[in-house]
C-alpha cells in the first residue's frame, strides 16, 4: 500500500480531478488523504501522515505558491516522499520538472499514471517508464509519452467525494454540487488549452461522454447523501453531441429531476436544444461571448461566430425560460478600451443574467498565448502571471492609461451589462488610479453584484439566514 497525501491552496468547489484519482487509487487499495492550506497547515498534516507520494494540481499561476510548499516539505520531511504535479500548468509547461524538488510531472490525464506511480512504489521503488510522467531517475530526466485518453469515463470509479466533504464542510454542506459528464471540446479556441491538449493526444477524439444513466448514478448517489437543490457541470460544452443530448432530456428528469447549470455554445443553440435544456431541468446555462470586435471574435481568438449570432442565440435562451451567463476576455492582444467597451455592449444586447469578465492571462500552450509572446505583447514571464484572471494584466497595452481603464472596467462590467445607461459613467468612472482605496471600493461594488447575480439568477437556490452569512463569508473569502 501507498500513502499519497493531495495538497490543495484552497477549495471553492469540488476538485473534479483529484477525487477521480483518489478513488482510483483506493479502489486499487493505496491510502490517500487532503490538507487543504487555506485551513490546516500541510506540514503539520503531512508530518503525521508521513506520505508516500505528495500530489499537487497546478493551474498557471499557482505553480510558485506550489514549488514554495514544496520545498519546505522536503525539509521538513527529510526528502522521504516523491513529489509529484500535474494539471494544466505542468502539461504545457513539463519543463517544471528542473526545479529543485519536483521528482515527477504528469501530462494530461492523471487517474492511471498516478495508479502506476503509486503501485511501483508499493513493489518497491519508483519505474522510469511510466506514461504521462516526466521522471527524475538516476540524475536523469525521463520524458515519457502520453498513453490514450480514458474513452469510456463510465468505466471509473464514482469520485470519492469524501475526500473533499470530510474536509471541507463548506462544500460538503453547499447546496449547489459540481459534476462532470465528459471531458473534452472540439473547437479551437485560441485562448483556450483544448487545441493544444490535441497536439498532446494527437489523432484522439476530441470529446468524450459518460453514458446517462451512469453520471445519474453518481448525482443521486450525492443527493441520498448530501444536501444538493442544484446541480451544476462543469463540462466544456454540454451539448456536444445531439443524440445524448436527448437522452439525458428524457431520463434526468425521470431518475434525477435536480434543476441543473451547463456550458453552451452560441453557434450551436436552436429552439430545439432550448426546448431539450428545459425539458430535461435546465435553470441556467453560460456561454461564450469572449470579444464583441469581429476581427478579434473571428480571426484572433477563432470563434467563427457572428455577433448577431450571439445575440439571437441570447434572445432564444431567455425566451426559452432559461438564465444565461456569458464569459468574456478583456485587454486580448491587438484589443483596444473602446473594443472592450463594444463587448459590454454586444453582453447587454445578448441580454445576459451575469456576465463575467476576465482580464487576458498568455497561458503557456495557448495559441493565443503564443501569439502574444512572439509579437512582444507580454510585459514580463508566464512566472508573472497572476493565479486569478481579474486583478490585474501583464499585457502591453498602448499606453499605461488603457492599461488602468481596462483593468478597472473589469470591476464594473457587469454592472455595465445589467445597467447599459450607465456606461457614460462608467467610462469616467474606470479613469481612477489604481490604489489600495480605489481597488478595494471597485473590488467590493464588483463582487456584491456577482454575488448577488449568482445567488438569485444563475444558481438560484434557499439559503437559512445562518447558511446565507456562511455562504457570504465563504465567497468574500474566495481569491477568485
Amino acid at each position: 500500500m501507498t500513502k499519497v497525501l493531495f495538497v490543495e491552496k484552497q477549495v471553492d468547489y469540488e476538485p473534479q480531478g483529484i477525487m477521480t484519482m483518489s478513488a482510483v487509487l483506493k479502489q486499487a487499495g493505496h491510502d490517500v488523504r487532503l490538507a487543504i492550506a487555506a485551513q490546516e497547515d500541510p506540514l503539520k498534516i503531512a508530518l503525521d501522515y508521513q506520505p508516500d507520494i505528495i500530489g499537487y494540481s497546478s493551474m498557471t499561476g499557482s505553480q510558485r505558491y506550489y514549488l514554495e510548499l514544496n520545498r519546505r516539505l522536503k525539509e521538513s520531511l527529510g526528502g522521504k516522499f516523491h513529489a509529484i504535479m500535474g494539471g494544466p500548468h505542468p502539461t504545457f509547461f513539463p519543463d517544471i520538472i528542473n526545479e529543485d524538488g519536483l521528482d515527477s510531472v504528469c501530462i494530461g490525464e492523471g487517474e492511471y499514471a498516478l495508479l502506476d506511480l503509486a503501485d511501483s512504489m508499493a513493489n518497491g521503488g519508483v519505474r522510469a517508464d511510466i506514461y504521462n510522467l516526466w521522471i527524475k531517475h538516476d540524475g536523469e530526466i525521463v520524458k515519457n509519452p502520453v498513453r490514450p485518453l480514458i474513452h469510456d469515463l463510465s468505466s471509473l470509479p464514482m469520485p470519492d467525494r469524501a475526500l473533499v466533504y470530510d474536509k471541507h464542510l463548506y462544500t460538503r454542506n453547499s447546496p449547489i454540487k459540481h459534476f462532470m459528464g465528459s471531458r473534452g471540446c472540439p473547437y479551437q479556441c485560441t485562448y483556450c488549452f483544448n487545441h493544444a491538449y490535441y497536439q498532446i493526444y494527437k489523432r484522439e477524439k476530441r470529446g468524450h461522454q459518460r453514458d446517462v444513466d451512469h453520471l445519474c448514478d453518481e448525482i443521486n448517489w450525492v443527493a441520498q447523501r448530501y444536501r444538493m437543490d442544484q446541480v451544476i457541470f462543469l463540462d466544456d460544452l454540454f451539448i456536444i453531441f445531439n443524440d445524448w443530448l436527448e437522452e439525458f432530456a428524457e431520463v434526468y428528469p425521470k431518475r434525477v429531476g435536480i434543476p441543473f447549470f451547463c456550458n453552451v455554445r452560441a453557434n450551436l443553440m436552436t429552439p430545439e436544444k432550448v426546448a431539450l435544456l428545459k425539458k430535461a431541468g435546465c435553470t441556467t446555462v453560460s456561454m461564450g461571448v469572449e470579444a464583441g470586435n469581429d476581427r478579434m471574435r473571428n480571426d484572433l481568438l477563432k470563434r467563427k461566430m457572428t455577433r448577431e449570432t450571439m445575440i439571437e442565440a441570447g434572445r432564444m435562451i431567455r425566451d426559452g425560460g432559461i438564465h444565461l451567463s456569458a464569459t468574456n476576455i478583456l485587454g486580448i492582444p491587438t484589443g483596444t478600451l473602446e473594443d472592450d467597451l463594444l463587448t459590454m455592449q454586444v453582453n447587454s444586447e445578448a441580454h445576459i443574467s451575469y456576465a463575467h469578465a476576465f482580464l487576458f492571462q498568455p497561458y503557456p500552450g495557448t495559441e493565443l498565448g503564443q501569439f502574444a509572446e512572439q509579437n512582444g505583447f507580454m510585459a514580463g514571464t508566464y512566472d508573472d502571471i497572476g493565479e486569478i484572471a481579474w486583478d490585474s494584466s501583464i499585457m502591453v497595452f498602448q499606453s499605461e492609461d488603457e492599461k488602468r481603464q481596462i483593468e478597472n472596467l473589469q470591476r464594473w462590467f457587469a454592472i455595465g451589462v445589467e445597467f447599459p445607461w450607465l456606461t457614460p459613467t462608467i467610462r469616467q468612472l474606470i479613469k481612477a488610479p489604481r490604489n489600495g482605496a480605489v481597488d478595494g471600493a471597485y473590488w467590493m461594488i464588483e463582487k456584491l453584484w456577482r454575488g448577488y447575480a449568482i445567488k438569485n439568477r444563475i444558481h438560484p437556490h434557499k439559503l437559512s439566514a445562518r447558511e446565507f452569512f456562511e455562504a457570504v463569508r465563504h465567497f468574500m473569502a474566495m481569491d477568485a
